[in-house]
């Protein structure tokens, strides 16, 4: 697939623009902040900033981030998988912690982008992918407790998830129930409004309305979430002067984390939306975008962003069709900053745990998770639950190397098991595909070799032909073998050796073109002989019987042929 610059996607996506067009992308902007304004304010408190902090992240990474994406549909913010990791880092360093390790992992973003590495990201497999997601998920639900109950801390912040979780069972804490009542209002509303309701107010977004509305009327004394500046640079942010150039090595850990979920999460919306529109996403542009975001965004004094296939699917949905629509929703929110700021610090932080404990349960992959385990995929299981427990036990990156460490050892030992089948010469399928007085010699051999001939089979294949006896000639047939590294290169050495120290000959059937250039390079076609290898298992038995067998002493043997394109290969089984 050809690449695309940014000049090019721009091209693609305005040529014929006109104000038919704008009027989508106007209301489809418009639908998409009025789904994005509750979550930015949730994932900014629950990101352990504030929703003003969340709030400017939505409006600085809609139009940075939007304006430079790699597809006209991605929409990018603050996000739950994003908070669940910053909730734990900035318990530990603290937001100038924060803003710092995501500066450094904007950096990396780019870094990525601009060397191309985009593509190594979708080599990590879905269950890991799944896994950490319903992970990230439980992390969510499991932090909003607190705020959903109406008490203070049980478990520490910098604690893990399963901590905090067991924590809750040892009781010392009073639940506030008018906080709960405001949460299950927000919960309740997002279950059950009708879908062609929530076409035209964003459940979400009434349900906020209404326990805020509640929370006035009656006079509750709840926690709110504050003050809201009406501002795009907040008082909190990183500045030049603040970065610890000497100390920098303290957060690559952190940045990391960042770096792999931001960029995991940002393709894997890309790929949710590029089937949705049959538009590629260009990975590495939005990576670029992602990083040129990410460095910008702390010192407005925002959080890391990433892309979020909520609202790029609402934004889809709503007809779409170009990067106007991540702008609009971006101006959308900041018009909301100053029009709506007053009303905004006086929702209750229980009503923002309402929108979180349902977006952690909606995040889920359920259809793969039903998948994996509907079918009874072994594997996937196993790694799904390691790479789950390990995401709320440990942190992200750990839980994505475990995963992918556990799928591709299973993954190296399911095609470590070389198939190898050696059969004696059959004059009878000889004839029938018209090779005539062949077949006589029971010194023959053909081995039928199926899969990758590298290192973790290499043992498979020793063990085959441990037992040779008296072989005059050993051909193996290498249709089915794709790719051979040095480990298979000279595991085929040494058995040529073996061969000629009992007087025999080692030779070759079907050899893949790749793989004859690793036994050239190797020398060993030049050790074995060029005359040595053949077209077909049928040729290499005409000239093995040709040369005559020392082992039953016959003399050289004429053989007739009666096809020049006969192949034992196709009658093999």
């Amino acid at each position: 697939m050809q690449r695309r610059t940014l000049l090019q996607l721009y091209r693609d996506e305005f040529t014929g623009y006109n104000l038919g067009v704008f009027r989508r992308d106007l209301l489809a902007g418009l639908t998409v902040a009025a789904v994005a304004l509750p979550l930015a304010l949730a994932f900014g408190v629950s990101s352990g900033a504030t929703a003003a902090a969340g709030l400017v992240t939505a409006i600085i990474s809609g139009l940075l981030i939007g304006l430079l994406s790699g597809a006209p549909y991605q929409i990018s913010g603050p996000t739950g998988a994003m908070s669940a990791v910053l909730i734990f880092l900035t318990a530990r360093y603290g937001l100038p912690g924060m803003w710092i390790a995501g500066l450094m992992a904007g950096v990396l973003l780019l870094i990525i982008g601009l060397l191309r590495l985009g593509r190594f990201i979708a080599f990590i497999p879905s269950p890991v992918i799944t896994g950490f997601t319903s992970g990230i998920a439980l992390i969510i639900f499991i932090g909003q407790i607190d705020n959903f109950l109406g008490i203070t801390g049980t478990g520490g912040e910098a604690e893990s998830a399963l901590f905090k979780l067991l924590s809750y069972f040892q009781g010392g804490f009073v639940i506030d129930w008018r906080a709960v009542l405001l949460g299950s209002v927000v919960i309740l509303t997002m279950i059950f409004l009708p879908e062609k309701w929530n076409a035209r107010i964003p459940a979400s977004l009434l349900g906020l309305i209404l326990a805020t509305i509640i929370s006035l009327v009656t006079g509750w004394d709840v926690p709110q979430i504050g003050e809201i500046p009406q501002t795009l640079v907040l008082a909190d942010r990183l500045g030049f002067n603040e970065i610890p150039w000497g100390n920098l090595s303290d957060f690559i850990g952190p940045a990391l984390t960042i770096t792999a979920l931001g960029a995991i999460e940002s393709l894997l919306c890309g790929a949710v939306a590029a089937n949705m529109t049959g538009i590629r996403l260009q990975a590495n542009q939005e990576l670029i975008a992602q990083g040129v975001g990410n460095i910008a965004i702390p010192f407005f004094g925002g959080v890391p962003a990433t892309a979020a296939i909520a609202r790029t699917s609402v934004g889809i949905r709503a007809g779409g069709h170009t990067r106007m629509v991540s702008v609009i929703h971006s101006l959308g929110l900041l018009l909301s900053m100053f029009l709506l700021a007053p009303v905004m610090g006086r929702i209750p932080l229980a009503a923002l745990a309402g929108v979180l404990m349902m977006t952690a349960v909606r995040m889920n992959e359920w259809e793969a998770i039903r998948f994996i385990f509907g079918h009874r995929f072994k594997t996937a299981m196993i790694t799904f639950l390691i790479t789950m427990i390990a995401t709320i036990t440990l942190d992200l990156t750990q839980a994505i190397l475990i995963g992918a460490f556990l799928s591709g050892a299973v993954f190296l030992s399911k095609i470590a098991g070389m198939d190898i089948e050696i059969r004696e010469v059959d004059p009878e399928r000889l004839r029938r595909i018209g090779i005539e007085n062949a077949g006589k010699c029971r010194h023959v051999k053909v081995a039928f070799l199926t899969g990758p001939l590298f290192f973790a089979a290499t043992g498979a294949f020793t063990e085959a032909f441990a037992q040779l006896g008296d072989t005059h000639a050993l051909i193996l047939s290498m249709r089915g073998v794709p790719h051979i590294d040095t480990s298979g290169l000279e595991s085929i050495r040494r058995l040529d050796e073996t061969l000629h120290k009992q007087g025999g000959v080692l030779m070759f059937a079907g050899v893949h073109k790749n793989v004859m250039v690793m036994m050239e390079r190797a020398g060993l076609v030049e050790e074995i002989g060029q005359d040595n290898f053949f077209w077909s298992s049928d040729r290499a038995i005409v000239a093995a019987e040709a040369r005559g067998c020392k082992f039953c002493g016959t003399a050289p043997t004429p053989v007739v042929e009666a096809s020049g394109e006969a192949s034992l290969e196709g009658a093999a089984d």
